[in-house]
C-alpha cells in the first residue's frame, strides 16, 4: 500500500497597502499644536492596528496655511507617493489636505493615475470611487470660500482697528521699542541709542554702507541678531516710527490663495497717526534724513521715487545752489535737540564729503526765506568789512 502525502495549498500572501496620512494646522498655537498632535497619535494607530495596512508615517504641517502648495511635510509626502512607495493616503477632510480647489483636483489626479488612494474621512469620500471627483469638486469650492470668508473676515477687523488708530506692530521686528503691558510702544534706551547714531552718522556725511560696515565692526546686531547691511540702515531711516508717528497698512495681502504681500501703493486704505508714541529723534532730525535721501538719490540718478515723494517738501528744495562747486543747498537744523536751533540750507558736496571737495556755502533759512525766489538760484557769500553778505544770480 502507497501512502502519498498531501500538502494543503498554501493561500498566496496578500500584500498589505502602504498607508500613511497627512494632517495639518493654519496656526502655530498651543490649541491647534495639541490638535495635531492627537491627530498624528490617532492615525499612527489606526494604521498599526490594521493588518491589511503597512505604516508608512503621518505627515504634519503646522502653522501653515492650506491654500498653499509649498507645505514642507506635504511635499515629502508627495515625493513618495510619486516614487510609488504610498498606496493609500488617509486624511480629516479636504480643507486639511488643501483649501484651493485647483490645487486638490490637480493633485487628486496626478495621485490617481499613479493608483494612489486618498480618503478623506469627514467627507467620506474616496478618490478611487466613481463619484469621488464630481464630490471633490463641489465640497472643495466650498472649502475654497470658507477660506476665502475667513480671509475677509481677518482684513474687516483689521481696518476697523486701524480706523480707529489702534495699532497691529510688532515691536520684535524693528530696532529701538518694546511693548509695554497695554501693548503700547516705548522706548528701549539700548537699542534707542543705535538708532540715534544711525541717524546723527547719516546727516553728518556717513553713507548706510560705511554706517553697516562700522556697526558689524563693532560687534552690534540687528534686531534679528544678524549682521547689517546698506539696505537695513536705509529701512531704520525710513521709519516714520522712529519720529513717534505710525502709518498702518503699508502692505496688504493680495488674495487669500497665494497669500502673496504686497506693498500698499494705495491699492487699499492706509492710515497715518502723527505723535502716537514717544519718539526717539526729533521730527526735523527725521525731515532732515529724508532730504539726505533725496539728495544723493538725485546726485546718483534715482530720483523717479524719492522725488516724487519729497519734492514739495520744502519750496526751496532744489532751487539754491553752491557758488563754490554747483551742488544744490541741503536744508539742515542745527542743534536740533536744543531751544537755540537753527535751520540753514548748507552745500550738499560739503555734507557729504567734506570741506577738502568744497569749502561749502551756508545760509540761514530765515535769511533766504525773506527773498521771492521763483528760479533756480545760486548763492554767493561775499566777506565786506569784515560782515558777510549774499550775492544771488540765476543758474543759467
Amino acid at each position: 500500500m502507497r501512502v502519498r502525502i498531501i500538502e494543503p495549498i498554501k493561500s498566496p500572501e496578500l500584500k498589505r497597502k502602504r498607508v500613511c496620512a497627512y494632517a495639518r494646522v493654519s496656526t502655530a498655537s498651543d490649541a491647534q499644536g495639541e490638535s495635531l498632535e492627537n491627530q498624528t497619535i490617532y492615525y499612527q494607530s489606526l494604521i498599526e492596528s490594521n493588518p491589511e495596512y503597512e505604516y508608512v508615517g503621518v505627515f504634519a504641517d503646522q502653522g501653515i496655511t492650506g491654500t498653499k502648495g509649498e507645505r514642507p511635510a506635504f511635499q515629502e509626502m508627495l515625493a513618495l507617493a510619486r516614487e510609488q512607495k504610498i498606496d493609500l493616503i488617509l486624511t480629516k477632510s479636504i480643507s486639511r489636505f488643501a483649501r484651493n480647489t485647483t490645487i486638490v483636483l490637480e493633485l487628486v489626479r496626478e495621485l490617481k493615475n499613479l493608483d494612489v488612494e486618498i480618503v478623506f474621512e469627514k467627507e467620506n469620500i474616496s478618490t478611487m470611487n466613481g463619484d469621488g471627483e464630481i464630490m471633490l469638486t463641489v465640497l472643495s469650492s466650498f472649502a475654497q470660500e470658507e477660506s476665502k470668508s475667513a480671509s475677509d473676515n481677518i482684513k474687516w477687523r483689521y481696518r476697523r482697528k486701524f480706523e480707529k488708530g489702534e495699532l497691529a506692530i510688532n515691536a520684535t521686528r524693528f530696532l529701538g521699542y518694546d511693548k509695554d503691558e497695554y501693548g503700547d510702544l516705548v522706548i528701549n534706551p539700548m537699542q534707542a541709542e543705535i538708532v540715534e547714531r544711525i541717524f546723527n552718522d547719516y546727516i553728518s556725511g556717513m553713507g548706510t554702507f560705511v554706517i553697516a560696515k562700522e556697526l558689524n565692526a563693532e560687534g552690534v546686531l540687528t534686531v534679528a541678531g544678524g549682521q547689517w547691511h546698506p539696505s537695513t540702515v536705509l529701512n531704520i531711516l525710513k521709519n516714520e516710527k522712529y519720529k513717534g508717528a505710525a502709518k498702518l497698512q503699508k502692505t496688504y495681502i493680495k488674495d487669500h490663495l497665494t497669500k502673496k504681500k504686497c506693498i500698499n501703493h494705495g491699492e487699499v486704505d492706509s492710515y497715518f497717526i502723527e505723535d502716537n508714541h514717544s519718539p526717539i529723534v526729533t521730527r526735523e532730525m527725521w525731515e532732515e534724513a529724508q532730504q539726505v535721501m533725496l539728495q544723493r538719490a538725485e546726485a546718483k540718478g534715482n530720483m523717479a521715487d524719492a522725488k516724487e515723494k519729497y519734492q514739495n517738501r520744502y519750496l526751496l528744495t532744489g532751487m539754491l545752489f553752491c557758488s563754490k562747486c554747483g551742488a544744490p543747498l541741503r536744508r539742515r537744523v542745527w542743534n536740533s535737540k536744543y531751544a537755540s536751533k537753527k535751520i540753514v540750507w548748507q552745500c550738499s558736496t560739503y555734507i557729504i564729503e567734506g570741506k577738502k571737495s568744497c569749502p561749502g556755502t551756508v545760509i540761514e533759512d530765515i535769511t533766504v526765506s525773506k527773498l521771492t525766489i521763483k528760479q533756480k538760484t545760486v548763492v554767493e557769500e561775499v566777506i565786506k568789512h569784515g560782515q558777510k553778505y549774499y550775492r544771488y544770480s540765476g543758474k543759467s
